[in-house]
């Protein structure tokens, strides 16, 4: 090769070097751009999870679950992440980890599916609160905190929960607002039972919300949609209340799964501080990461066959005829197990129940 051609060949090496360089530099420098945004996306998400109350003093070595859930049954329970969902009035104490739990629900999540299907356990229902104490379940709460009223589910219904979330029941008025109201249909006489609702809590909060006229669909605002949801004095009683409840939850769901991220995030600023859980961060997180995957399925009460009874000082009870065959029907709901069979606890509660009320399988109604 001659001289000129050995410069040139020299040349074009010189150039190809410094162009992968360049093509090196390029990429180093967008590598670094995308863990910033990644870095910046989960300080964000970090300094929103922040706002949550996290339960330091929750102790999940205090968390029971019975024994002798067949294997069968504990493979289904682990498809599934199975959450308690407490709400409560915490006007009079400002705080998440005391008081008669208004609202109780439990969450199934189908790990595979990701539908959700939520049971509202009736407030009133008359079941073990621990120690052997029967009475209205939403004394586990007052009584032990959440790991109580948790150890109530787990121990009643045979269930395998480890973790909650806790609100403010009121924070529904606020969620609601931001998300622009959500559409309910109201009877004449819910519309006439929310007023007094809503003027306890147009005073509480410091809302001007009008009274519904009358029978109709309405876009609620949120004192409306929270009046509505504790409404109580009608046919149904404490039953048709959790059915009110749950259907302003599929509504705000449904509405902010909508929702674009400047809502989400006011959303998130606004309603976070009212909530109270035992997950972590990262937990949180993950469980974040999916939250447009989720579709809310079915929704009932619990239990399903019922009948009431006066006892005493224990008052005015929901009894469930009987807690055997309830919990039995409880597992086909919130996990399709056709083959679960309650365990001895269960079934020593369910003659308790027997014994105290004398409500039968059969004596109940749905």
């Amino acid at each position: 090769m001659s001289k000129a051609g050995q410069n040139g060949a020299q040349s074009n090496r010189g150039a190809s070097s410094k162009k992968k360089k360049r093509k090196t530099k390029i990429l180093i420098l967008v590598v670094e751009i995308l863990v910033l945004l990644i870095l910046a996306v989960a300080a964000f998400f970090l300094l929103k999870l922040n706002r949550i109350e996290k339960d330091t003093t929750f102790e999940p070595e205090k968390i029971e679950v019975n024994e002798g859930i067949s294997e069968t049954s504990k493979k289904i329970m682990e498809g599934y992440t199975t959450i308690a969902l407490f709400g409560l009035d915490n006007r009079s104490n400002g705080n998440l980890s005391k008081g008669n739990s208004d609202v109780i629900m439990i969450a199934s999540i189908n790990n595979d599916t990701h539908d959700v299907k939520l049971v509202s356990v009736y407030r009133d229902s008359y079941l073990d609160t621990g120690d052997n104490t029967f009475r209205k379940c939403n004394y586990a709460y007052a009584k032990g905190g959440p790991e109580q009223a948790i150890n109530m589910l787990n121990k009643n219904l045979d269930l395998d929960i480890t973790d909650y979330v806790t609100v403010d029941f009121n924070a529904i008025a606020e969620c609601v607002d931001l998300l622009g109201g959500v559409e309910v249909t109201v009877t004449d006489e819910e519309a006439v039972l929310m007023y007094g609702y809503m003027d306890e809590i147009n005073k509480m909060l410091k809302k001007k919300s009008e009274y519904l006229p009358g029978a109709g669909t309405y876009n609620m605002d949120g004192v409306q949609a929270t009046a509505f949801a504790r409404i109580r004095a009608t046919a149904g009683n404490d039953y048709k209340r959790t059915e009110r409840q749950r259907t302003v939850l599929t509504a705000m769901i449904n509405k902010a799964q909508k929702s674009d991220l400047m809502t989400m995030n006011s959303l998130i600023d606004q309603v976070f501080s009212d909530i109270k859980t035992s997950f972590s961060n990262s937990e949180l997180i993950a469980l974040a990461t999916k939250i447009f995957d989720y579709k809310l399925g079915e929704t009932t009460g619990f239990p399903f066959e019922k009948n009431t009874k006066i006892l005493g000082s224990k008052g005015d009870v929901v009894v469930p005829c009987s807690l055997e065959s309830n919990v039995t029907e409880l597992h086909v709901f919130l996990y399709a197990d056709e083959d679960y069979a309650p365990t001895d606890a269960v079934k020593k509660n369910s003659t308790q129940i027997i014994s105290d009320t004398g409500f039968r399988q059969g004596d109940g109604y749905r």
